[in-house]
């Protein structure tokens, strides 16, 4: 486990705040010099501009105007509206009038400015230029386009600028715009009053016609037709109430008509053998009827009760009793039969009176359908001379009203603030213009240091080798003041190393030895810890050292390494096991005369090649002269003979390697290791390129058992942490080392 916890950066491809600052940071003069030179763009371009003034008029527009002869009197044309949304439709509409294309032609006119070339051309001077005079349409639309309208929010006001290049001309423009349009509008309302009014003249003649013509015929009809002058509707209620009067007549006669009816049925049925049931009739409600049928009743009660004391039929009482009874009959009889015929009688006139009602009451209906025709068509000739009449009355009061109306000259609009000359241009606007080309070159910058930084596909932080290569972190190597280049692998020049001291300073990679107190000795310690911890029952003892690419650090970390695990006692072997361009004797100051190469070739040289170092407990093995196949003598037996050798002598063998990608002699030497460490440089190596190594040494099954981030700037933001290297607690009555940076190979 790493000893100190990785700087917590963004991801790689999101943007974040941080991100921005750190970008910012590291390209802070790009964006100053693109901010300077925006700066002076704009102050040139702006320099360079014409100068335009603006002049102002402020006019009122009243939807509601004055209105002398009340409100009841409403003109021909109106002036302005009522409702809210009406009001914003006139207000919409008075601003497409201001900036039409008649009223910008009628000020050309007025001014002659289809004549004036410098107006045309927007130059400065009160004179008409020389040059080829324009139409006046085309005049028109030069002034529609310089023409602006602005309604004063929650007011009535509007305000109208023009802007042009001569103060005076444009101060003229506007005021003399603004007036046409001011006198427009109340000429415009004049003249349509005066047309409406000859219109209404001659309408009123017409319905004056019309209504004598309608009074005529409604005369002529009435007199057709006798029609009085008592209105028909009166006619038709008298006549209403006569049919009224009539049918209820009818209905009491047909009412007496039932009634007799039954009664005379009820004479029809009556027992004349009988005269003894008389009782049950409404006979009897008949005086002489009941009077003779009681004298009857009592005849033959008499003549009964004469019977039963035992007097004959023919006793003079019986007979009596019986003619009595006889008499009473024949008058009861003949009383019914007078009854029966007076009601019959009383039916049949009845009846007739019924018919004579119901031709009263036909003829009536009859005179009620025609008097309904009559009215009918009196009704429509009323109509037409009524609308006929209302509608020449209106016109009537119209034509007057609105001839008083064309008498005035009231107009609700005015201008309120006259055109003034300006006394600044308000183009350009300099202090405008230089702050939006600030802002403008600020932002080009910044966009310019996201851009680098996001196509920047370098390693930056430690979690990167672990989340995104899926690599185990081993610590950081901080980066030095000074570079410390070499030659690399087709990828350029470097300068040459200073001179290397016998006790070995000057060389960052012995800086560990050299200044024990310094950040990199106290990383260099911190990798050491990790690897120790990394397999602490079966410790690596060789260990190979190499990195992606070229100048990545990979001889500055073995350096490094070897330095802090000889410093806690263990023989430690560094061996240069890079044969095409190796750089250890050149750190230790060592000729390359003798090396790896060497001792192949003859292994009694072998104790020769081993060489001393100022570091106690660390010796160097050099890689001797070059040869023409670096990998074959890498992949040799002999080579593997001698690293066995090489590992019983010493607790530890370090192999500095060339790099992974280039070339493939770090692939061979993996099989032969332990252990193999990567070392990628920080805001350098591509992502791509520790991938593809990674992906090589994988193919391989190489040991691979960590990564370090080499190159660290601890003054970047992420890498903040890593300052407590250089706290004074840990160098405190020390001499700060000259500043080196952690060379690479």
């Amino acid at each position: 486990m790493p000893s100190f916890p990785p700087p917590a950066l963004s991801q790689e491809d999101s943007i974040t705040l941080s991100r921005l600052v750190a970008a910012a940071r590291k390209s802070w003069a790009v964006i100053l010099l693109i901010t300077a030179a925006m700066l002076v763009a704009t102050a040139f371009y702006t320099l360079r501009q014409k100068q335009i003034y603006q002049s102002k008029v402020t006019i009122k527009i009243d939807p509601n105007p004055v209105r002398p002869l009340g409100k009841d009197v409403q003109g021909v044309v109106d002036m302005g509206t009522g409702s809210y949304w009406s009001n914003q439709e006139y207000y919409n509409t008075q601003y497409k009038l201001i900036q039409s294309r008649t009223i910008a032609e009628q000020t050309v006119q007025k001014l002659g400015l289809n004549l004036d070339v410098n107006f045309i051309r927007n130059l400065p001077g009160d004179t008409r230029g020389d040059g080829k005079p324009s139409s006046v349409e085309v005049a028109g639309e030069i002034l529609r386009s310089r023409l602006v309208v602005e309604p004063v929010k929650d007011s009535r006001l509007v305000v109208l600028s023009l802007e042009d290049a001569s103060p005076t001309r444009a101060q003229r423009i506007v005021a003399t715009l603004g007036d046409i349009y001011v006198e427009q509008n109340i000429d415009r309302f004049v003249d349509s009053t005066n047309s409406a009014v000859e219109w209404l003249g001659e309408q009123l003649d017409k319905l004056k016609t019309e209504l004598e013509q309608s009074e005529l015929a409604l005369h002529t009809y009435k007199q057709k037709n006798s029609i009085l002058s008592l209105s028909l509707d009166d006619q038709s209620n008298m006549l209403r109430a006569e049919m009224t009067q009539l049918n209820a007549q009818l209905t009491n006669v047909r009412t007496r008509i039932e009634h007799l009816s039954s009664r005379v049925e009820e004479l029809k049925k009556l027992p004349l053998d009988d005269l003894e049931k008389l009782a049950a009739t409404e006979l009897l409600q008949n005086v002489v009827i009941n009077d003779l049928r009681r004298v009857y009743l009592e005849a033959r009660r008499d003549r009964e009760s004469i019977l039963k004391v035992g007097k004959g039929e023919q006793h003079p009482d019986s007979l009596s009793a019986a003619a009595r009874a006889e008499t009473s009959k024949t008058a009861l009889l003949a009383e019914i039969r007078n009854v029966r015929l007076a009601l019959t009688n009383d039916l049949i006139a009845s009846r007739r009176e019924a018919d004579g009602l119901r031709s009263l009451f036909a003829n009536a209906e009859k005179r009620a359908l025609d008097l309904n025709l009559l009215e009918m068509e009196y009704g429509r000739l009323q109509r037409s001379k009524n609308n006929t009449e209302k509608l020449y009355s209106v016109v009537l009061d119209r034509t007057k009203e609105s001839g008083l109306s064309g008498l005035m000259r009231f107009n609700n609009i005015m201008v309120v603030d006259t055109a003034q000359l300006p006394k600044a241009p308000i183009k350009p606007n300099v202090s405008s213009n230089l702050l939006i080309g600030g802002f403008i070159g600020l932002f080009l910058g910044f966009a310019v240091a996201l851009g680098r930084e996001l196509l920047d596909r370098s390693i930056k932080a430690p979690e990167q080798l672990e989340s995104e290569l899926g690599l185990t972190f081993l610590g950081t190597i901080p980066r030095g003041d000074s570079t410390d280049p070499g030659r690399g692998y087709g990828y350029g020049r470097r300068r040459k190393l200073p001179a290397v001291k016998a006790d070995g300073a000057g060389t960052v990679e012995l800086l560990g030895h050299t200044d024990p107190t310094s950040g990199l000795a106290e990383a260099a310690r911190a990798i050491r810890t990790n690897i120790l911890f990394m397999s602490p029952d079966n410790p690596h003892k060789r260990l190979l050292i190499t990195s992606a690419g070229p100048s990545e650090g990979k001889t500055t970390a073995a350096c490094c390494i070897a330095v802090a695990m000889a410093q806690a006692g263990q023989s430690v072997l560094l061996v240069d096991c890079d044969l095409r361009r190796p750089r250890l004797h050149r750190v230790f100051g060592k000729t390359n005369d003798v090396g790896v190469t060497t001792a192949l070739m003859n292994r009694g040289s072998l104790d020769g090649a081993i060489q001393s170092t100022p570091v106690a407990g660390l010796s160097v093995l050099v890689s001797g002269p070059q040869v023409p196949n670096p990998a074959e003598i890498i992949q040799s037996d002999a080579f593997g003979a001698l690293l066995n050798e090489l590992s019983n002598r010493f607790d530890r063998v370090v192999l500095d390697s060339p790099p992974v990608v280039p070339v493939t002699d770090a692939a061979v030497l993996s099989k032969r290791v332990d252990g193999l460490i990567l070392v990628v440089r920080a805001f350098a190596t591509s992502r791509d390129l520790v991938r593809q190594a990674v992906r090589v040494l994988r193919d391989v099954n190489a040991p691979l058992i960590g990564s370090i981030l080499n190159g660290v700037d601890r003054s970047r933001g992420g890498y903040a942490r890593y300052q407590y290297y250089y706290a004074p607690g840990y160098r405190a009555n020390l001499p700060a080392p000259a500043p080196h940076d952690p060379g690479n190979a």
